[in-house]
């Protein structure tokens, strides 16, 4: 049996995925897993021993139309389920599945404070497609595999880092879902030993703030690594901290102790850090009791209010307690 899972984007969605990719391998003998993303995205999935065949697009789907003709699906897994997706699943013309986005649900909890929602991880909406086949969650949580060329060596690091450190990773798809740079730098100044900064090349400026605050504790890896060398980094830290961003659920993959701190988004739209092994080790950080608050189901560029309490309130000194601990 072949089918096709996808997932366009982004880094987090795609790694909540993986569980579907294993499940369908290890418990259906004999299919065969083929999976379509964003070619910027591929070495999320392309490592995978649960992914027989990698298909990417850089813009069109015309790039791939072809091609996923050719290998005569049997089943495509819509674990996007949007205009693009509709349109891979009409070309080919194959049984297909979607997972259930809760769009009317989020809807309903962001504009009227609402609770419609199932209280139920998207993991499992994932896994629902394909539980007419007998598949089922394993408990086994996330999956990320990195190639040992693209792992981060310790040596490379500052001495001091060698030994253990903590990951700020101060990423986010949206400003209202990050710290403002203020409180990471007030956040920094209270967690205790060496510290790597992770993030992308747009998180620079904010990244040098907070290493000229805290001096040579802190090792700045932001935009100086690959996709998979700063999830090396993550992989190898003692603690994360992290915003409702892909970071968190690359943490998560690796069965870290992560700590994620939420904005103007929440935990309960079913996408907070996966470690059903060890549920311990994720812990949610938020402002309680804001009636603004969810303000979206992604997030803005400034707050909707102009006040962004959801961040400025935060406790950084509990967040950093937590960290330390």
């Amino acid at each position: 049996m072949k089918i096709l899972l996808i997932r366009f984007s982004s880094i987090g969605d795609i790694i909540l995925t993986s569980p579907v990719a294993r499940c369908i391998k290890q418990q259906l003998p004999g299919a065969e897993v083929h999976f379509l993303t964003k070619a910027i995205f591929r070495d999320l999935v392309s490592h995978s021993p649960y992914i027989d065949k990698l298909h990417t697009i850089d813009d069109e789907l015309s790039e791939v139309i072809p091609a996923l003709k050719r290998e005569n699906l049997d089943l495509i897994v819509d674990l996007h389920h949007n205009l693009r997706t509709a349109r891979v699943k009409r070309a080919l013309g194959v049984p297909s599945k979607s997972f259930p986005k809760l769009n009317w649900e989020k809807w309903l909890m962001v504009n009227f404070k609402r609770d419609r929602l199932p209280h139920q991880h998207i993991v499992d909406r994932y896994l629902s497609t394909v539980e007419h086949l007998g598949v089922k969650n394993d408990g086994q949580g996330l999956d990320l595999f990195i190639p040992p060329q693209n792992e981060v060596a310790l040596e490379s690091l500052p001495e001091a880092h060698r030994s253990g450190y903590i990951a700020l990773c101060i990423g986010g798809g949206h400003a209202t879902k990050r710290l403002p740079p203020h409180k990471l730098v007030e956040l920094a100044e209270q967690l205790q030993g060496p510290l790597v900064i992770v993030g992308g090349k747009d998180d620079a400026g904010v990244a040098a703030r907070i290493a000229t605050a805290v001096g040579g504790r802190a090792f700045d890896a932001t935009g100086k690594f690959d996709l998979l060398g700063s999830a090396s980094l993550v992989k190898q830290a003692r603690s994360v901290i992290t915003h409702d961003s892909g970071a968190m659920h690359v943490a998560a993959a690796f069965k870290k102790r992560v700590l994620s701190v939420w904005g103007n988004t929440i935990p309960a739209f079913g996408m907070g850090p996966y470690i059903p092994q060890h549920p311990e080790r994720a812990q949610l950080v938020e402002v309680e009791g804001l009636d603004c608050r969810p303000c979206s189901k992604l997030g803005y560029e400034t707050c909707p209010k102009g006040h962004f309490r959801c961040m400025e309130k935060q406790d950084t000194a509990r967040i950093a307690q937590l960290a330390n601990a």
